[in-house]
């Protein structure tokens, strides 16, 4: 059998989920070790802050993104979608960008800007192109986000390392990320909750709606007035607190996979009430709360359950968390109070709370690995091809 062929090129998910998994374990602690000056951050014209940032978003996050991306789109449009050498493609560049990013500063620059960008613009265009040429059979109306969510990105990936504006390109990129959370919680939960509880969550088209719109015009903040962007994300967090007394939270509590991702949820909302606060009053936060209330409380808890939840799903197996799926999300949660919650009381050992959520990502996400990168090598068990 060729290797193309083997079981772990067959869904998108397969390999993205077993990078992710690498780049959970890898990119925190990196990162702990070079602001503490234990090794010295890539040479190169960007900033290791600048490195830092692009590698969860584009590194992490789009490990996450790409391979959530590519498994469901061709589920919503009904079509095979992409495998074999287009997800073999994809992986090379993924991981050829990862070592751009860490050891690129001494290539040429056009080699740089291609091994950078070959993932991101493939992906992109190879998503587009799916949801496009099928929008006649796609299930969902409002993936009509995704069409601007996703070259959103490239602008954003510029910006970050290449246009000279950092901050704007960093806030662009939590705000797309935002919004594909949005999403992606509006439509799980739903039949989360149905299926855990047999429980209806309120489905308001017009507030549905509202949330997206919202959302979307975030993704502009950084050119937006500075009372204006308080406005919008004051408005956005009401609305997304009101819908959260709808969606049930005494139920969904009941049960840590689901909870996980309401106390994701609610994270997007502190991070939005943040944002507001920071633009229209001074307010002195211990450590970059904003992004990381994001980072770590919507990606950092709801990622981990996403992967556990489509590991064993479109495997074949039946979606129940056992104790090692769950230690995975306690540890997340660890994670979250370490970096964001704890500093605010005891700033003075800052540093130990950045190493120790690090080291919490690196074993949940080794956790996670060890456990599902068997199952994403495998074929179903179920029968089915993919």
């Amino acid at each position: 059998m060729r290797f193309s062929n083997h079981t772990f090129w067959l869904v998108g998910f397969r390999p993205f989920f077993t990078l992710a998994c690498l780049a959970g374990m890898i990119l925190p602690v990196a990162w702990a070790l070079v602001f503490g000056s234990t090794i010295e951050a890539p040479t190169a014209a960007f900033t290791s802050v600048q490195w830092h940032a692009h590698e969860m978003f584009f590194g992490f996050g789009w490990a996450v993104l790409g391979g959530f991306l590519l498994t469901s789109t061709k589920n919503w449009v009904n079509i095979r979608g992409y495998h074999g050498p287009a997800l073999m493609l994809l992986a090379a560049a993924w991981i050829i960008e990862r070592l751009g990013m860490a050891f690129g500063g001494s290539w040429p620059k056009i080699l740089f800007l291609l091994t950078n960008n070959l993932f991101l613009g493939s992906i992109v265009a190879m998503l587009l192109w799916t949801l496009i040429r099928h929008r006649n059979t796609d299930s969902y109306r409002d993936n009509a986000f995704f069409l601007v969510m996703l070259p959103g990105f490239l602008i954003a990936k510029y910006l970050m390392l290449e246009g000279g504006e950092f901050p704007a390109g960093y806030s662009m990129a939590m705000a797309l990320f935002r919004l594909a959370f949005l999403v992606m919680l509006e439509r799980t939960l739903t039949g989360f909750m149905k299926a855990a509880f047999q429980a209806e969550i309120l489905r308001h088209r017009g507030l549905d709606m509202a949330i997206k719109l919202l959302g979307l015009t975030l993704i502009l903040e950084f050119a937006l007035p500075r009372p204006l962007t308080a406005a919008i994300s004051l408005l956005l967090a009401t609305l997304l607190a009101i819908r959260f007394v709808y969606w049930k939270p005494q139920l969904a509590f009941k049960r840590l996979d689901i909870g996980i991702m309401y106390i994701g949820y609610l994270c997007i909302v502190a991070q939005l009430l943040v944002e507001a606060l920071g633009h229209v009053m001074s307010f002195v936060w211990v450590g970059s709360v904003s992004v990381h209330l994001f980072s770590f409380g919507a990606m950092g808890l709801v990622i981990p359950g996403m992967i556990i939840r489509i590991s064993k799903g479109h495997t074949g197996r039946k979606v129940v968390f056992d104790g090692g799926d769950k230690l995975v999300l306690v540890i997340m949660v660890i994670a979250l109070v370490a970096r964001v919650v704890v500093p605010q009381f005891a700033p003075a050992a800052y540093l130990g709370w950045i190493h120790l959520s690090a080291t919490c990502w690196a074993a949940a996400f080794g956790i996670l690995a060890v456990r599902y990168v068997p199952i994403l090598m495998q074929a179903r068990i179920d029968g089915r091809e993919h």
